[in-house]
């Protein structure tokens, strides 16, 4: 089964310094049958007016991964790292027993990122920190793991059974992912057109994959999106027909 969500039934926020969608419950937005997919937690796509951002919050027990888009974000942390996470940048915090951190845009421009929040395999880690740098060819035309916790080399490690992708197709081609028993596939199009096991996507849209076989990306214009290929968490973000035993 792939679900669907269009890019107009997002949530989202405009603060004037923030304008955000919240594709997961998240502060003040709560949905019941929205509050994670597998251990993927949280997902915010996030544009930062120049001078403003987050002032020093505190997080815990969470693998949480920032992938710049546009711009650059400035981050300072309880564990005395203090880096500028540009455009093709990825970084991860694992908050394990507790941290505190700040991001700021300090830069003249917008900023455009995106916040992945993903639940450890493992409670009461020490708090750890991981940044790199990545050439955008290299997800040209194929998936390329940039986070992940499936002991993949050159990438950003993080402590999950998981892994982010990215990908820009140019026109016609395609891409596929294996998707096994027990795992559950999140795609999110950052732009451009995608079929997703032959289910058509627009920018913005996300589509949900629990289907226990391989799954095929095609574009026909171009694209670039994310994929998260995450374990199965039993009983939170199911969509109602699959927690009935009606899914196929």
């Amino acid at each position: 089964m792939i679900e669907v969500i269009k890019s107009g039934d997002r949530h989202f926020n405009n603060f004037g310094w923030l304008k955000t969608y919240w594709l997961f419950s998240f502060a003040h937005y709560f949905d019941p049958h929205n509050i994670q997919f597998g251990a993927l937690r949280v997902f915010n796509d996030d544009v930062v007016e120049p001078g403003q951002g987050f002032p020093t919050h505190p997080h815990e027990e969470m693998e949480i991964i920032t992938i710049v888009l546009e711009g650059e974000v400035t981050h300072q942390d309880s564990m005395g790292n203090k880096a500028v996470i540009r455009a093709g940048d990825v970084q991860r915090m694992s908050a394990g027993t507790g941290l505190t951190h700040s991001e700021f845009n300090l830069a003249e421009e917008p900023v455009h990122f995106y916040q992945i929040w993903i639940f450890p395999d493992e409670r009461g880690l020490e708090p750890t920190y991981d940044q790199k740098s990545f050439d955008p060819a290299a997800w040209k035309n194929k998936l390329t793991p940039v986070a992940s916790g499936q002991g993949i080399p050159g990438v950003v490690t993080f402590h999950t059974d998981a892994t982010i992708y990215r990908c820009d197709l140019d026109p016609g081609k395609e891409v596929r992912i294996e998707n096994p028993a027990g795992r559950r596939i999140f795609n999110y199009l950052t732009h451009g057109d995608l079929e997703v096991g032959g289910t058509k996507l627009t920018a913005g849209d996300q589509a949900r994959a629990d289907e226990e076989k391989p799954l095929l990306f095609h574009t026909n214009q171009g694209a670039g999106f994310l994929v998260i290929d995450v374990p199965s968490c039993k009983g939170w973000g199911y969509s109602k027909e699959t927690l009935r035993g009606s899914r196929v």
